[in-house]
């Protein structure tokens, strides 16, 4: 059976169309379609986005794919530039077998960075580092690269690096604030990558997990200038009180480290970065099939951040003003952010899921869907949940309380309860999160 068939999905008389809607949704970020859309081989010609490299003229290809996407990605061109034996390093989530010659996958941590990051970030500098002007260095980015690759500046250890990550996922920073911190104490981060290879032609191939795709925060950017300073990362770490917790090596690191190269940096002449995939593709695909299913398409934009919870509430009052005579589908796009108050298991989509089922209690023929495109909510093997206006009902059935499970943000044990609970799996690709909302 199709994983997205939760309970409520499996007895709802549209629930086919809305796992269609879904579907639609991942199909069209597969990673490999989205590559090969903008990079193709014509003879000795190797075409990204309209610019010829000539691959007579290049002495050594090498090719780096980063994240959850990562061998999704390379796969299109380690077949399509076989002949030009590419050495290549894949630095995924999780573990596999070096599918094509000359590539080693090293796996990294996530979310937070492990010794397993630390040795994906050595090798990464070693494999850019040495490279000449007649070199190339593709690489292919995608969501989790900032935890899964870490290089930490001289005097920052992983130990430190880890507990500002986790202080910063813990107290509900944004992504971009997180990896503008990030960025300040990594030498691979903000820039860093295309300045190791430097002065080789660097390709960079992006697929966006970051609201409004700014190409310094996804993966935090390492082929890309950085247009924040150092004086940004603390401030941040200003913003939620957390410098007096955290280690001295790292607060000095931001106070004394060279800063990261900058927009109209002369090294970024060699580099060319391009965004092959987002939430909005995503989005306007699961658009396009509500439409064929005979929804009402309403787009409410790609931006949602903030708490979860009160996402949630702002997302089903939108839906409740929506006045329309035929089924709706409202379709959001973003990344929220939870502040940690208990110790239940969940992830982001799941809370908000969680927060919607009183929003939504006692209505009818509603639905709302609260899906991570990567398939994994959090730590764990949900990618999300449904909610109807059922949901209340059925969980009172069971003693459960939403409010108690919500808490002690624990979503994951509450619509686990309800199967409800979104399983699909690792998806090989990551947009950030897709928030579903129909009317009947």
């Amino acid at each position: 059976m199709n994983p997205f068939f939760t309970s409520s999905l499996r007895s709802h008389p549209r629930g086919a169309s809305v796992v269609r809607i879904l579907t639609a949704a991942l199909q069209a970020v597969e990673p490999g379609q989205a590559v090969q859309h903008f990079a193709q081989r014509e003879g000795r010609q190797f075409i990204v986005a309209g610019r010829a490299y000539d691959l007579s003229a290049i002495n050594h290809v090498r090719i780096l794919g980063v994240g959850k996407a990562a061998r999704a990605m390379t796969a299109p061109l380690a077949v399509s530039l076989a002949d030009a034996s590419p050495r290549g390093l894949l630095i995924p989530k999780q573990a596999f077998a070096a599918p094509w010659n000359g590539f080693t996958v090293v796996p990294g941590g996530h979310p937070v960075p492990d010794t397993n990051s630390l040795k994906a970030g050595e090798d990464a500098l070693q494999l850019a580092r040495g490279l000449q002007a007649d070199d190339l260095l593709i690489c292919l980015l995608s969501g989790g690269g900032s935890a899964l690759m870490t290089a930490p500046l001289p005097g920052v250890t992983l130990a430190d690096f880890q507990m500002l990550t986790r202080a910063l996922l813990a107290c509900g920073a944004r992504i971009d604030e997180i990896n503008t911190s990030r960025r300040h104490l990594d030498l691979l981060k903000g820039g860093g990558l295309a300045r190791a290879a430097f002065p080789a032609q660097v390709i960079s191939l992006i697929l966006s997990d970051v609201v409004s795709n700014p190409l310094e925060a996804i993966a935090s950017g390492p082929t890309a200038p950085d247009p924040t300073t150092r004086a940004d990362a603390l401030a941040v770490l200003k913003k939620y009180d957390l410098t007096a917790s955290l280690p001295a090596a790292l607060l000095a690191a931001l106070t004394s480290a060279a800063e990261t190269p900058k927009p109209g940096d002369a090294l970024f002449a060699r580099v060319q970065n391009l965004l092959v995939g987002s939430n909005f593709l995503a989005a306007h695909a699961a658009l396009a099939q509500a439409s064929a299913e005979g929804f009402q398409p309403i787009f409410l934009g790609d931006d949602w951040q903030g708490e979860a919870r009160q996402v949630a509430q702002r997302l089903c009052q939108q839906l409740k003003n929506t006045r329309t005579n035929s089924p709706v589908c409202l379709v959001a796009g973003g990344e929220t952010t939870v502040t940690l108050r208990g110790n239940g298991h969940g992830g982001r989509n799941q809370e908000l899921a969680l927060a919607a089922v009183n929003e939504l209690a006692g209505l009818e023929n509603i639905l709302l869907v609260a899906l991570a495109s990567d398939g994994e909510d959090g730590p764990t093997d949900a990618a999300g949940a449904v909610v109807t206006g059922e949901t209340q009902k059925r969980a009172q059935a069971q003693h459960l309380s939403p409010d108690a499970f919500l808490e002690r943000n624990d979503a994951y044990s509450f619509f686990d309860a309800l199967d409800d609970l979104l399983k699909p799996g690792p998806s090989g690709t990551n947009v950030n999160d897709l928030i579903f909302l129909f009317g009947f």
